[in-house]
């Protein structure tokens, strides 16, 4: 049937199916030109990152995300948190969250993370400010607060100019960022101002920039900043095991891994 099998699907490289993973136990199996740098640029902060190191880490919930957290603490000089997971963090250290998306039984985790970030000496950045609005809506009216006393009948949906600020300072010093996870609903032209302010921040930075994670993709695909990153990996659900720290089935069964 064929003499060589080259496997080039990065974003299905994480599911063990006959396509991806069992045709390489029968006949030879490569990585092609995609795989090979989407493993070098993915594979290459965990390994050898220039410093200083900064991943910036949203999306909606800490229990979507907190395997990426712990695999990455090691090895970053500053963490950056945002989207709704910022709010299990905030309500660990005290802060007033409104109506905004919170895990309750992730406090524990959140606050031994931040322990644990702590004692490793790594620098911890969550919102100082928010964009909150009255319900969860493309209609609703964005009005910035301060991060750590959001209106019991408001939540929030995106980070706020100043947090946007302080984000883009960081993000400038480093030599490596990974970005995977929007800062707010950026599906909503109101609540989408601090995705793109932090996707600019990442797109001027002189460092390597890798960009991982189907929404963060999507994000930079959509505000026409994809073609100013160093990497944009087209793998969600693989570029997210990656980052964990997982061994993906489609790439341990080829010969060149």
């Amino acid at each position: 049937m064929a003499e060589i099998f080259v496997q080039d699907a990065f974003g299905t490289a994480h599911r063990a199916h006959a396509s991806t993973e069992g045709v390489a136990h029968i006949l030879p199996g490569v990585a092609g030109f995609l795989m090979d740098k989407e493993i070098k640029f993915l594979g290459g902060v965990f390994e050898k990152p220039a410093r200083p190191f900064v991943a910036i880490i949203g999306g909606a919930k800490v229990s979507t995300k907190i395997a990426v957290l712990e695999a990455l603490l090691p090895r970053v000089n500053t963490m950056i948190i945002g989207g709704g997971m910022t709010f299990t963090f905030a309500k660990t250290l005290g802060r007033e969250i409104g109506k905004s998306l919170f895990e309750p039984e992730l406090v524990g985790t959140a606050a031994a993370f931040l322990e644990k970030a702590k004692g490793a000496g790594v620098e911890i950045l969550l919102p100082v400010d928010q964009r909150v609005g009255a319900e969860f809506s493309e209609k609703a009216k964005a009005t910035i607060v301060d991060g750590a006393n959001i209106p019991p009948d408001m939540m929030a949906m995106d980070i706020g100019p100043r947090t946007a600020a302080l984000f883009r300072e960081r993000i400038l010093k480093a030599k490596t960022v990974l970005w995977n996870g929007p800062m707010g609903v950026f599906e909503f032209p109101e609540f989408a101002q601090g995705t793109i302010d932090v996707g600019k921040a990442v797109a001027d930075c002189k460092g390597t920039t890798v960009v991982g994670g189907g929404d963060s993709v999507a994000a930079v695909n959509q505000f026409g900043l994809a073609n100013r990153m160093t990497h944009v990996s087209t793998g969600g659900g693989a570029s997210l095991e990656l980052l964990e720290g997982k061994q993906l089935p489609g790439v341990v069964a080829l010969q060149d891994k």
